[in-house]
């Protein structure tokens, strides 16, 4: 697998000890769990600091999340892997991501060979995430606005991941996903959400397992908070 990141200014440089520190986390990941390998792989490759300001590299290869900016976080590692490996992504998967935040999830699931669709609410981590992304030679379908209502126009998705914890399932969100097709959401409330799988059977018949607990910024929008 060849990255997509290629001759870039010196604000990417990705030394020996931050390849280092991917490996000792890629290794961690492991121990708690995550199996998957092409996930893993993919984790080891992109430098998780190129999502960081520069002040706060030091941090980036720590299993926790960080304050991103416009109240939002970029997600624990574990957290990331855990939600990528439930989707089971399959190359060109038409993925819509609810949440576009640092970046991060969009590159892994671009680097898995998924079709991404993103959406981001916040105006100033959209703007500044597209142009990351964008030096980064990533090309999502990027879109500002409301991500609880999904982007109805592009329906359906194979897969369907979202970033930010809800109070239940938006129905927006069941009705944009593929017959066939998962989608992985935190639901909760503002202080704690269960990790729910949803597999849409039929038109009307869909499939949820309730997983490990987690922690997410709300979804904010018109069918959550």
């Amino acid at each position: 697998m060849q990255m997509k990141i290629k001759e870039l200014s010196d604000q990417f440089v990705d030394s020996y000890k931050h390849k280092g520190e991917r490996k000792l986390l890629i290794e961690h990941l492991r121990k708690r769990g995550i199996t998957e390998e092409k996930v893993l792989d993919v984790m080891l490759q992109i430098p998780r600091h190129f999502y960081f300001h520069k002040d706060f590299w030091d941090h980036a290869y720590e299993d926790k999340a960080f304050q991103i900016g416009a109240g939002q976080t970029i997600s624990h590692p574990h957290t990331v892997a855990y939600q990528t490996q439930l989707l089971e992504i399959n190359s060109n998967d038409k993925v819509l991501e609810i949440g576009t935040g640092s970046g991060y999830q969009t590159s892994i699931l671009l680097e898995l060979g998924a079709d991404v669709y993103t959406i981001e609410r916040q105006k100033e981590l959209f703007d500044k995430t597209k142009k990351l992304l964008s030096q980064l030679s990533y090309k999502p379908k990027y879109f500002f606005g409301d991500g609880s209502k999904g982007i109805p126009a592009f329906a359906p998705f194979d897969k369907i991941i979202c970033t930010a914890g809800s109070p239940s399932i938006p129905n927006t969100l069941l009705a944009q996903l593929k017959i066939g097709g998962s989608m992985v959401i935190p639901v909760g409330d503002e202080n704690q959400q269960k990790m729910n799988l949803v597999k849409r059977i039929t038109q009307t018949e869909f499939h949820t397992e309730v997983l490990d607990s987690f922690r997410f910024v709300p979804m904010i929008g018109e069918q959550a908070w």
